[in-house]
């Protein structure tokens, strides 16, 4: 096979990847560390400015993936971080990669600005900068080992491992690669998350959609980094980057992070009784018009008559008010009487009157 002979298009508009990036350091780092780097030199070389959201966006990833590939290369000493009075990375220094990990210099050139808020573009003065040890209040960092076959074969023959082995390939249905249970190795022995976590951990992706355990390895590395534990505590994180669970708390009247509770009554909306969120809004509107407390068990009164009764949406909703508006409307008119009233039997009958009126118009609501 003949050689390929590569030509340069525009040799003004490029950037130089040093070999001995090539060379040594590239064939330790992952996709993510790559990219990143890679990337960095594009904006140094062409002096422009860049973001930690920015980067993420750019390549897909979570800031806390990009943090990590900074703090990686940073060991390796090919960039310096600089961190605000906050512990925030808010710019770096490329360094050379010609020279041995521990002869690199800092190299006069740009700096990439990394701002930990994303409207923060420039570059931090010398002066306002304030440089923190990457240990300092730092999340822990996790790197995954080189497993071999030996590795994978042992953790295959442990109890819990093979429960876990079931259950990931019930959930992702499949039969699981050699890479899969090398990434379900990482998760169990190196991030430590309980079996509980890890079956919740693949239940949550698969219900996302996301069955590559390339990003269920992903998921995990956060919630270890997170000091996520338990499978509540995991639940608990997953309806804060929930929208419909903000938008319910926002229209019940609560500008607090939902509890426990408070967000199980929500998902059970969603995902048990099927509703959509404009059917959930419009029983949380009816709901904060009649009660000022208890307002996530009065509007569960509702839906749940509502989802009874084969309401599923806000034209079902509509019909099921008309019919109810109807039917009260043809009611015969109750003749009043000028016998004496005992006041015992009027409270009787009155609270029992009251609860029935409850249950018809939650059912029509």
């Amino acid at each position: 096979m003949s050689r390929l002979t590569i030509y340069k298009d525009n040799i003004s508009d490029s950037t130089v990847v040093s070999n001995q990036f090539i060379d040594e350091y590239m064939k330790d780092a992952n996709d993510a560390q790559i990219k990143i780097y890679l990337y960095l030199l594009r904006m140094m070389s062409s002096n422009l400015p860049t973001s930690i959201s920015d980067i993420a966006d750019k390549f897909n990833h979570t800031e806390k993936d990009v943090t990590r590939a900074l703090t990686y290369w940073e060991k390796q000493n090919l960039i310096q971080l600089d961190y605000n009075e906050r512990g925030e990375i808010c710019a770096l220094h490329m360094k050379s990669a010609s020279a041995k990990p521990k002869e690199a210099q800092i190299v006069p050139m740009p700096k990439a600005t990394l701002a930990a808020v994303p409207s923060v573009q420039t570059p931090v003065k010398e002066t306002q900068k304030k440089t923190a040890s990457a240990g300092e209040n730092a999340a822990p960092v996790f790197q995954k080992p080189s497993y071999s076959l030996d590795d994978v074969s042992a953790f295959k023959k442990n109890e819990e491992a093979a429960q876990l082995l079931f259950v990931a390939e019930t959930y992702l249905g499949r039969t699981l690669s050699a890479v899969d249970i090398k990434s379900l190795l990482f998760i169990y022995q190196e991030l430590k998350l309980s079996t509980d976590l890890i079956d919740y951990l693949i239940e949550y992706c698969v219900g996302k959609g996301k069955r590559e355990m390339r990003y269920i390895e992903k998921v995990a590395v956060n919630w270890a980094t997170e000091g996520i534990a338990t499978v509540r505590q995991a639940k608990l994180r997953s309806t804060r980057y929930d929208k419909l669970v903000y938008t319910v708390m926002k229209a019940l009247g609560r500008q607090n992070d939902p509890t426990p509770q408070e967000a199980d009554y929500i998902q059970k909306w969603n995902k048990q009784y099927g509703f959509s969120q404009d059917v959930i809004l419009a029983a949380c509107e009816k709901t904060v018009l009649a009660v000022d407390s208890h307002r996530f068990e009065y509007t569960e009164g509702i839906l749940s008559k509502w989802h009874k009764a084969g309401i599923h949406s806000l034209n079902d909703v509509k019909k099921a008010e008309e019919a109810f508006h109807r039917e009260k409307s043809n009611r015969p008119a109750v003749k009043q009487t000028s016998k004496p009233v005992n006041t015992f039997n009027s409270f009787s009958g009155q609270r029992s009157y009251d609860y029935d009126q409850l249950e018809k118009e939650l059912f029509s609501n």
